[in-house]
């Protein structure tokens, strides 16, 4: 048998859209350990056991999506669904990325609102708070050492946490700045804006893949002006549509309206992950709209990073709160009120996410390269380094001084944030583990006072 047709034999075979389906729907409930533990699955199922497509595929995919605002491994399992079975193959795997997640955070926020008061919980969420803050110095350290390979950016993130800490500017605006100063860099100074953020191919192989190097673009797969122009279309309708519906039986001022209008500007800043775009959903729901108290969204983090799905479902707990709290549908109504509020924050946030694939896919190959479209990406991640950073200070103040700096200090708070950040730095915990320990303490902590 000649190499040729061995390869043919070794190749997988067709995979189904039942097949397709019951994987994204499995991968839905079991996408633990934020982007990178999502990614690590996704390449670990598809790349190396499955060999549904190749590893030169999937990074170039990776890539693109690492470019986008939005949650890349979201965009990710979009991006393969669509390669696979073109524009449903690609929503069902977006969506079922998400709808798990949506449903148990529901679920948790509920209890949590309903419960919260209770000693028990009071004692589990003593002892998560802190380990959030943990979390969120960390996330900071690992995009930093990634990202700010020089004095240049390091500068740019300093300057964005003054930006945000001290002259409280909003995050679009340090965005925008950001990518506009990369812009420029890349033709006056290049070499301080090349992109690092791309991952390296290994070396492995896997065997032929079901999408492999030199597999042909599928048809669906194609740029045409007619498929762009009417995907745009769709988005937009669907967009505009939802919004005339709220402002039509809520008014332009109304939760749900402002809601929807709020968590779409969020969705086209989210540049650099979940942790980057929180300032931005922290100004907007704590500062501006109300929706929440700033110790409910550290609450909020706190049960985003132990449920399944990208961490800025996270938006899904501050809607729900929002709901609940404005009581959109009366007092009787809470639950529904809250559920309101959960899906319209995921519809807007998530629907941008599928029409960049969609539009933006087959156009990859023509720009993933060139330093123009990268080097302001490469100026917005070291902005968000800064950004983080901001974060971590606000958490910090809430967690070590609960009640404002003219009360007691939390020592026993600092002990587990300290002992958190150890577990992360050190010995390499996973995030949801060192969650676990840490509600664990301060349940422990609260039934010895």
């Amino acid at each position: 048998m000649s190499t040729i047709e061995q390869e043919v034999a070794d190749a997988p075979a067709p995979v189904s859209f039942t097949e397709a389906f019951l994987y994204w729907l499995k991968l839905g409930f079991i996408s633990f350990g934020g982007p990178a533990g999502q990614i690590s699955m996704m390449h670990q199922e598809l790349v190396e056991k499955r060999r549904w497509i190749s590893e030169h595929r999937f990074l170039h995919a990776l890539n693109y999506t690492m470019v986008l605002p939005g949650p890349e491994a979201q965009q990710l399992a979009t991006y393969i669904g669509w390669l696979m079975h073109g524009v449903w193959g690609g929503i069902m795997a977006g969506v079922l990325f998400v709808l798990p997640s949506l449903f148990i955070l529901i679920a948790l926020t509920w209890v949590y609102l309903a419960y919260g008061n209770l000693p028990t919980v009071e004692g589990i969420l003593y002892g998560i708070k802190p380990a959030v803050t943990a979390i969120v110095v960390f996330a900071a350290y690992r995009i930093g050492s990634r990202a700010l390979k020089n004095n240049i950016l390091r500068l740019m993130a300093l300057l964005a946490f003054v930006a945000i800490f001290a002259l409280d500017v909003p995050f679009p605006y340090i965005v925008l700045a950001a990518g506009i100063i990369g812009f420029v860099g890349s033709h006056y100074a290049p070499e301080y804006f090349r992109a690092g953020g791309h991952h390296a191919e290994s070396d492995k192989d896997y065997g032929p893949a079901l999408i492999d190097d030199d597999t042909p673009v599928p048809e669906h797969a194609r740029f045409k002006w007619v498929r762009l122009i009417m995907y745009a279309f769709v988005g937009l309708l669907i967009w505009v549509a939802v919004m005339t519906a709220l402002a039509a039986n809520y008014g332009w001022e109304g939760t749900l309206t402002q809601m929807g209008w709020f968590f779409t500007k969020a969705a086209l800043v989210t540049f650099g992950g979940a942790y980057a775009v929180l300032p931005y959903v922290y100004q907007g729901g704590v500062e501006h709209y109300a929706w929440l108290s700033g110790t409910q969204m550290i609450d909020g983090l706190a049960l985003g990073e132990t449920t399944p799905g990208p961490l800025i479902m996270v938006v899904a707990f501050v809607g729900f709160v929002g709901g609940w709290t404005r009581e959109i549908f009366g007092p009787e109504l809470l639950p529904l009120a809250g559920a309101a509020g959960a899906g319209i924050a995921t519809l807007f946030t998530f629907l941008p996410s599928f029409l960049f694939i969609l539009l933006g896919g087959p156009s990859v190959e023509a720009t993933r390269h060139d330093i123009k479209f990268t080097a302001p990406l490469t100026g917005i991640t070291a902005a968000v380094v800064g950004v983080i950073l901001n974060l971590a200070v606000f958490f910090a103040y809430h967690v070590l001084w609960p009640a404002g700096f003219d009360a007691s200090f939390e020592w026993a708070a600092m002990v587990i944030g300290a002992l958190a950040f150890i577990a992360l730095f050190r010995l390499k915990m996973g995030i949801v583990t060192v969650i676990g320990i840490c509600a664990a303490l301060g349940l422990g902590y609260s039934l010895l006072l």
